[in-house]
Parts: C-alpha cells; sequence; structure tokens
C-alpha cells in the first residue's frame, strides 16, 4: 500500500471503489425488490410452489420462504440480509418466512421514497421504530384474545392457517389435528415452573407409500432403526437403556501398537483375548441390569450371540442426535467409555435409563423401534406416508411451521384473528 502525497499531505489509497449516496440505495432496493418478487408468488393460499435444481441436478419442490430463499446463490450484501432475516424467523417463529421478506422489502421501497423527498434516513428510522411499537401495543391492547378461554378449536384452526398455503392444506383438518395433538403430548415443565412445548421433541419420520391421510401420530420416540439380529425379542416391558457411544465389536489393537510373537500358539491366545474383552464389556453393561442397548457405532456377529442369549434387544448405528434425544428422554447418560479412575472397566447403574416400552414395529417396508413412557421428558413422533421424497420433503417443512404456530400460541397464552 502507497502513500500518496498531495498537497493537503500524505493519503492512503485503498484497493476497489467507494460508492455512497442515492446510487447506492437505489442499488439496495432493487436488489431487494428482486429477492422479494421471487418469494411473492408463492404467499397465501393461492400461492405456488418453487422448483428449484441445484448445479448437481437435486431437485427442490416447496413454497417455503426461508428454504427458497437458501437455496438461490445470493451475492447483493443488502439482498443477503434478507435471506438471513428469513433464516432467523424460521428459527425463532418457524412461519411467516415470506411475509416478513415481503414487509422489509416494501418498507425499504417506501423508505426510499422518502429520502428522495428529502427527509434524512435517521429520522425515516425512527418513525419506524414509533410506528412498530405503536402497532405492538394496539395489537396486544384490541387484538389479541386470551386462548385459555378459547379451547383446542383455536389451536386447529391456527394450525390450520398456517398449513393453508402449503401441501398439507387440502387435507388440513386432518394434519391440524395431528399438530395439535403432538404438541399437547410432549407437554413439560422447566425448573421455574413455566409450561413448555419443545418442538425438538417430536420426531417426523417419512416413509414411502399410502396416501398423506394414512399419516399417524404415535405416542413416544421412534428411530427408523431395526433388531440387530433376529433372535431378540420385538418387545420389552419395563426397559433399561444403556446408551453407548462406542464400538462392541472384536476389540483390535491401537494403531503404531506392534507385538511381535514368536510361538505360533500365542498368536491364538492373543485372538481369544481380543473377543474376551468385548464379552467381559457386554456382561458388565447386562449384569448392570441393561435390556435395551443403543449403540452409535458396530456390534459384530460374535457379540450380538452375548444379547440374543440374555434376551434383550440391540440396536446397532443409531445416528448422534437420536440418541442424545433419547438418552434425554429416558433419563440415560450416553457413555464413551467403560474405564473407570482405578484403570478397570466397569458400568455404573446410574447411566441407564427409563421406559415403559420399547419395541419394533413394521411400517411399510421398514422398521421402527418405538419408546414410550419414558420417565423425564414426553416425546411423539409424526410418521409422514407420501408418493416421493419431494412430496414428503414438502410436508415436513409444513408440519414443522404448524408445529412452531402452535408452540407459540401455547406459550404465549394470547392470539390475534385474522
Amino acid at each position: 500500500m502507497q502513500a500518496a502525497v498531495g498537497s493537503t499531505g500524505p493519503r492512503l489509497e485503498i484497493q476497489g471503489d467507494r460508492q455512497s449516496g442515492q446510487d447506492v440505495r437505489t442499488q439496495n432496493v432493487t436488489a431487494v425488490s428482486a429477492i422479494a418478487n421471487i418469494v411473492k408468488t408463492s404467499l397465501g393460499p393461492v400461492g405456488l410452489d418453487k422448483m428449484l435444481v441445484d448445479d448437481v441436478g437435486e431437485v427442490t419442490v416447496t413454497n417455503d420462504g426461508a428454504t427458497i430463499l437458501k437455496l438461490l446463490e445470493v451475492e447483493h450484501p443488502a439482498a443477503r440480509i434478507l435471506v438471513e432475516l428469513a433464516e432467523l424467523q424460521d428459527q425463532e417463529v418457524g412461519d411467516g418466512t415470506t411475509s416478513v421478506v415481503i414487509l422489509a422489502a416494501e418498507l425499504m421501497k417506501r423508505a426510499n421514497e422518502l429520502v428522495l423527498n428529502k427527509i434524512h434516513p435517521t429520522n425515516i428510522i425512527s418513525g419506524y421504530r414509533l410506528a412498530m411499537r405503536e402497532a405492538c401495543k394496539f395489537i396486544d391492547k384490541h387484538m389479541a384474545i386470551k386462548t385459555d378461554k378459547l379451547g383446542k378449536d383455536v389451536l386447529i384452526k391456527c394450525a390450520r392457517t398456517s398449513m393453508s398455503s402449503k401441501i398439507t392444506g387440502v387435507d388440513g383438518d386432518f394434519f391440524a389435528k395431528m399438530v395439535v395433538d403432538a404438541m399437547h403430548l410432549v407437554k413439560t415443565s422447566d425448573d421455574m415452573g413455566r409450561v413448555k412445548y419443545p418442538v425438538k421433541a417430536i420426531n417426523v419420520l417419512k416413509a414411502h407409500g399410502k396416501s398423506a391421510k394414512e399419516s399417524v401420530l404415535l405416542d413416544g420416540y421412534a428411530i427408523p432403526m431395526a433388531r440387530a439380529a433376529q433372535g431378540m425379542p420385538r418387545h420389552i416391558h419395563k426397559a433399561k437403556i444403556a446408551c453407548l457411544d462406542m464400538n462392541l465389536q472384536k476389540s483390535r489393537m491401537m494403531m503404531g501398537v506392534q507385538v511381535l510373537v514368536t510361538d505360533p500358539k500365542e498368536l491364538e491366545k492373543i485372538r481369544e483375548r481380543e473377543f474376551d474383552i468385548t464379552k467381559e464389556r457386554i456382561e458388565k453393561i447386562l449384569a448392570a441390569g441393561a435390556n435395551v442397548i443403543l449403540t452409535t457405532k458396530g456390534i459384530d456377529d460374535m457379540s450380538l450371540k452375548y444379547f440374543v442369549e440374555a434376551g434383550s434387544i440391540a440396536v446397532r448405528r443409531v445416528p448422534k442426535d437420536d440418541l442424545r434425544r433419547i438418552a434425554r428422554a429416558t433419563g440415560a447418560s450416553v457413555v464413551l467409555t467403560m474405564a473407570d479412575m482405578e484403570g478397570n472397566e466397569t458400568f455404573d447403574v446410574s447411566c441407564l435409563g427409563m421406559a415403559e416400552d420399547v419395541a419394533e414395529e413394521r411400517v411399510s417396508d421398514d422398521a421402527l423401534m418405538t419408546f414410550k413412557g419414558c420417565k423425564f421428558s414426553k416425546a411423539a413422533t409424526i410418521l409422514l406416508r407420501g408418493a416421493n421424497d419431494y412430496m414428503l420433503d414438502e410436508m415436513d417443512r409444513s408440519l414443522h411451521d404448524s408445529l412452531c404456530v402452535v408452540k407459540r400460541v401455547l406459550e404465549s397464552g394470547s392470539v390475534v384473528p385474522g
């Protein structure tokens, strides 16, 4: 970087162009309006779905504003702010992602007109903030209605309204009732005694085949996994669940460890010991009282034999997110290693979780492991049925929006008609 010396002294030169003033404001408004025009046609009950194809050829069919904007490669900084706004709305509220983008774009367009009429931008921002406060005050005072007096019908109508522009809108009454029932199933209280409805406690699974109206709500948490061996029982009552994040395959030497064997008989003993290490671990887990074992890693055929003989269910390759949710719901601790402070291997009984029933159920061509009557938090599972992946993904997105809406109505305790 060079310092150019002029009549006013040394000046610092920075690479790039500097733009300011009305030209930039006009560019920003144009970019924001372009983003709003993309999602505008997907708003409301007569909104159209968009088909988006990426570089790889992956197809997404949706009319969810946040999903559309997420898949667009937006480069303009002002337009990117709108994309982030839609994502934030999706995280915080869950629904209304298209509305906030169109509203923000319109506010910017009107503000630009006021700037052209020689009103300073800070005055416009102050006016917008004042209008926002007044609007919120008016809604609270004159329009908001407490939901505790209105009953379940209002919740169903709220869910129905959020679905009206989505793919599930055709069967809106059916899905709205399912969403409200699911949210009531996961009702919990926090340490302060406040009632909470965690959307994450509802697991949404998708299975091909049948019509959308044959989707079902299951009481309990379900994962799309099967028993590791056919000899295991399908159903266990009063289950004690061990959640492991470790391998139950034949124990192997660590990388870099070298064993030099001179006698061939010793080699066979090493192999036997490798099997015995895993056997001892499994025996310790079963001795603690565990009758349902979930692990994120593998279980080999030699190890499965011990679980079958004990009459317990073992499930391998469970996704880590599902394992953590099951552990939270049942009160289990995820065990990474069985090593204790003395250098021995033990399995603590306090690491086990509790559930009333654990069973394997068959749905379509797939198997589901269902956990009912979890000890700590309640859970629910919505199993969606549909013709193909595009339809199921869009149903999942529209149900997520409706679940978030019902959660907000239940937790805030008030609703605005219209």
